[in-house]
């Protein structure tokens, strides 16, 4: 599973007046691990900034959905809150997310969002609108992860030993802790076959 990052990078740009300047701008990507962004987000900028351009910082953004408009550039973060019954205590808990919009103002960014989240079964409200400084989105890019050699979660890893097979899908946590002890004790099967031979 990918996470959204934010990398902020810094650069020598040209501004309007013929001068240069120097910047740290950020950009939202998808990427599995925190080494990964920073290989996406040269990968992705790389043909794009003329110049040397160095990344200072990356942090890991929890962003729900991201509703992209070709006709705006400016991104708004909403935060949209509603009501979650929990079947267990029967009790309704209180669910916060954020999303990206692009749109030209607040209030477009409002209806955007109002529209694009029009098919929920529940009730939400807006509590708030931000502009936000991310410059670009670079979503999930399968190419990318191809050229990577990453392995899709249809395909199966096989262990080192052929005793068991792994199903991994991509960029989840869960079961690592598993697939290390079991990689571990079949080296120590193997180190210790090997002493007593």
């Amino acid at each position: 599973m990918n996470n959204w990052f934010t990398v902020k990078v810094k650069y020598t740009k040209s501004v309007d007046n013929g001068a240069f300047k120097r910047v740290s701008e950020p950009y939202l990507l998808a990427a599995m691990t925190f080494s990964d962004a920073e290989a996406r987000i040269y990968e992705e900028l790389g043909a794009v900034i003329k110049g040397e351009f160095m990344v200072v910082g990356i942090s890991r953004t929890e962003v729900h959905d991201i509703f992209a408009y070709d006709d705006a550039e400016t991104w708004f973060k909403c935060k949209v809150r509603y009501d979650n019954f929990d079947a267990d205590s029967e009790k309704a808990k209180k669910v916060t997310q954020s999303f990206l919009v692009s749109a030209h103002s607040v209030k477009e960014a409002y209806e955007r969002i109002q529209e694009s989240l029009a098919g929920m079964m529940v009730d939400f409200e807006i509590p708030s609108i931000v502009s936000s400084p991310i410059v670009d989105i670079f979503p999930y890019n399968e190419e990318l992860d191809r050229e990577l050699s990453r392995k899709p979660a249809e395909e199966k890893i096989e262990s080192v030993s052929g005793k068991g097979v792994v199903y991994s899908a991509s960029g989840s946590d869960e079961g690592e802790d598993e697939e290390e002890e079991l990689m571990e004790s079949e080296m120590e099967d193997e180190f210790d076959d090997e002493n007593q031979a």
